[in-house]
């Protein structure tokens, strides 16, 4: 096998680590899809089965089963869940259990699970060199690294971006209730995807067909009944319960939850469209929202508006969607939308009061416009002769008489020279030349003699 004392099959740390990892996360998993998982790159899964023997014998990992399609399960020991806790950089209470014995029944469901895991994430496959083996006398075969070819996107390693990475996920996550027994969850999720880079937090739930659509439904309120329950913040107050472990999506509602319908050869297209129609239809008061009607600013017809604040987002695609296209795709149908879209688009929400509101602006916008319009098309036109004089605004009065002009002011003293407010201009009559007021022609005036001063000026009788 060409390996060693201690890893007698000849796996790489590098491989290892990918299945501490891959099961970490997967809990339970065949070495096919820890390869097109971890390293698609990879020409096949020879490594990882290699990688799983050598942990198997170091006791970290263990198999109990085979799937249907005939590979074996492995999943993790006790032991083999610290070492994952160390290369997921995550703590030993957050990795969850080591799923003992579910191998032992093919694990339908949690392959079903790891399928989907698979299909979002999509790793890109990177190039690889093999190891060359190092013989005496034997001079070194193997290819130079700029030498290696690409993979083969005919070989069915998934070629278009996906979303998140292994640590982005976790799956069998128990959401606990407020109040509930230790150990009990109110609701357990098929998995978690936190991707910040693309969406705060995404449950995922697989659905393969083989339970009631109203059992699948009935999980939905248990859903509903965990992101409305309100805890305290650091200030003292409420908050959602789930913030305290997944950041917020940025739009109104809780986070949103994606089925993942499995189908396999046991349902055919109508009747999974059936279930579907089924599950949509039960699961309506959780996704639906409250309708608002309002006629808005100058609408004829009634424009309302939904609230999703106590609404979950309701995403259905197939796990063959997801694996012929990708998760960029248009492969996700949104409860109430009613058409395939692109991720972006199934999460917005064209019908909240943000898009009435931008409706009810444009409407006032045109009502304002028809206004301008109606304004312009009855004003009075210029008209093309000079305009008419506008008539004596006093026609049977007399006008007032003009402003007379005021009189000169004295060289003398500054003053006009009719004299003072209140004196009698017929006392002090201005001289000739009009050159001084009556104060000033008093003061200037000479007196030839005392007499005169307080007399003045006898006439003589003829």
């Amino acid at each position: 096998m060409g390996g060693s004392k201690t890893y007698p099959y000849g796996s790489t740390s590098a491989v290892r680590a990918h299945v501490l990892a891959a099961l970490g996360v997967l809990k339970v998993a065949t070495a096919d899809q820890m390869h097109r998982l971890m390293a698609p790159g990879h020409k096949d899964n020879k490594a990882f089965r290699n990688a799983a023997l050598d942990l198997a014998r170091h006791g970290l990992v263990v198999s109990e089963g085979s799937a249907r399609d005939g590979n074996k399960i492995w999943n993790l020991t006790p032991l083999g869940l610290d070492a994952a806790a160390g290369v997921l950089g995550r703590a030993a209470g957050e990795m969850g259990g080591t799923a003992r014995g579910a191998a032992r029944s093919g694990a339908a469901h949690a392959m079903a699970v790891n399928e989907t895991v698979i299909a979002i994430t999509r790793t890109p496959a990177a190039a690889t060199r093999p190891v060359p083996r190092q013989t005496p006398g034997v001079p070194d075969q193997s290819p130079a690294r700029g030498d290696v070819p690409p993979p083969n996107p005919a070989d069915g390693v998934p070629q278009m971006q996906g979303l998140g990475w292994i640590g982005s996920w976790s799956t069998e996550v128990p959401l606990s209730l407020p109040g509930s027994k230790a150990g009990r969850a109110g609701v357990r999720a098929d998995a978690v995807l936190q991707a910040p880079e693309e969406l705060p937090v995404l449950f995922v739930e697989v659905d393969n067909c083989t339970e009631s659509a109203a059992i699948l439904a009935a999980k939905f309120e248990k859903y509903l009944r965990y992101f409305r329950v309100k805890i305290k913040n650091s200030v003292g107050k409420d908050m959602p319960a789930w913030r305290a472990l997944y950041r917020p999506s940025g739009r109104d509602g809780h986070p949103p939850i994606l089925i993942v319908f499995n189908p396999g050869t046991r349902t055919g297209p109508q009747a999974l469209k059936n279930r579907m129609n089924t599950v949509m239809e039960l699961t309506r008061t959780a996704w639906s929202g409250d309708y608002h009607p309002d006629r808005g600013y100058g609408a004829q017809d009634k424009d309302g508006f939904y609230d999703y604040t106590d609404a979950i987002p309701l995403l259905f695609t197939t796990l063959d969607r997801l694996q012929a296209d990708s998760p960029r795709g248009v492969v996700w149908w949104r409860c109430g939308h009613g058409q395939w879209e692109t991720l972006p688009a199934a999460l917005a929400n064209p019908a909240d009061h943000s898009a009435w509101h931008a409706r009810d602006e444009q409407r006032r916008l045109r009502h304002k416009e028809a206004e301008e319009a109606s304004r312009q098309e009855h004003a009075p036109r210029t008209p093309a002769w000079p305009p008419t004089p506008d008539p004596d605004p006093w026609p049977d009065e007399t006008a007032p008489d003009p402003v007379p002009a005021p009189a000169p002011p004295c060289e003398r003293c500054g003053l006009p020279v009719t004299g003072q407010d209140g004196q009698d201009d017929a006392v002090f009559d201005s001289p000739e030349n009009g050159r001084h007021c009556a104060t000033c022609r008093s003061d200037i005036r000479q007196y030839p003699t005392l007499r005169a001063a307080l007399f003045g000026r006898r006439q003589r009788s003829k």
